[in-house]
């Protein structure tokens, strides 16, 4: 687990609720029981600030960092897809946001590219074609920073629409993998019963939480009607919801725990 993406996953799962911020003393104590040395946290909240992902700011407790308001909206976003946040939405509309762009030269940038849309719930046709069932929030703005010339339409579903699909997206892998993820993880959270310790506790969930999110950056979350009878998503986001839901007080008592320290 690198630090950066560790910080990311303290923010958004259990800083936000609490003000999106923290002395850097707390930083280092709650993502030691991760194996993540003092070191490696200072370094990833330095690189975050120059992303504009943090600030730095003085609390009661010492030097600390928030969030900014470029951080608030996704780890907002990454939220919502996380834990599957009702939008109210009556369902699928039976059309697809198509994104048609010149790809940036450098690969550096590119690759940049690729993981922000896919991150967005867009897959790729080609290199310059991309599709989402749904208007990732924000695109326009990430299309406009990275410096890209591009156009965006509406294209409704059609008969062989599914062709598209699997063309932009490997549902095969995408199930496997949450297959291998509850195989990975039931070990972990199984063991962990009533009588568990809070660092222990929030330590487990904690890798739950960050092996969870890896999935936003591959599955769009598709509508039913597009994927396949039994997706293994179904069985995962049931398991993941349980023992989530199971580990929270615990794991919200050692990070209270931690920042009041």
């Amino acid at each position: 687990m690198q630090a950066r993406s560790a910080l990311f996953d303290l923010y958004g799962d259990h800083l936000r609720p609490r003000g999106g911020r923290a002395a850097i003393a707390a930083l280092v104590r709650l993502l030691a029981p991760l194996g993540i040395a003092p070191p490696a946290v200072r370094t990833a909240v330095s690189r975050m600030v120059r992303q504009g992902w943090l600030h730095p700011l003085r609390l009661p407790t010492g030097p600390g960092y928030g969030i900014t308001p470029k951080a608030a909206r996704r780890l907002d976003a990454a939220g919502a897809r996380i834990y599957r946040t009702p939008t109210g939405d009556a369902g699928w509309d039976g059309r697809f946001d198509l994104i048609t762009l010149d790809p940036p030269q450098h690969r550096g940038a590119r690759a940049k590219l690729v993981a922000n849309l896919g991150f967005l719930g867009y897959g790729a046709i080609d290199a310059s074609t991309w599709i989402a069932p749904r208007p990732g929030e924000g695109v326009d703005a990430l299309l406009v920073e990275a410096g890209v010339r591009y156009d965006r339409f509406s294209a409704a579903h059609v008969a062989g629409g599914e062709q598209l699909v699997t063309r932009a997206w490997d549902l095969r892998a995408i199930g496997e993998a949450y297959e291998q993820f509850v195989t990975d993880l039931t070990p972990l959270v199984s063991a962990l019963g009533p009588g568990t310790d809070d660092e222990r506790a929030y330590a487990a969930r904690f890798t739950l939480v960050h092996a969870w999110r890896a999935f936003l950056f591959r599955d769009p979350q598709l509508p039913p009607e597009l994927l396949p009878q039994q997706w293994p998503g179904t069985a995962a986001a049931a398991f993941f919801d349980r023992h989530a839901g199971r580990l929270r007080p615990a794991a919200d008592r050692y990070v209270d725990q931690c920042l009041r320290t």
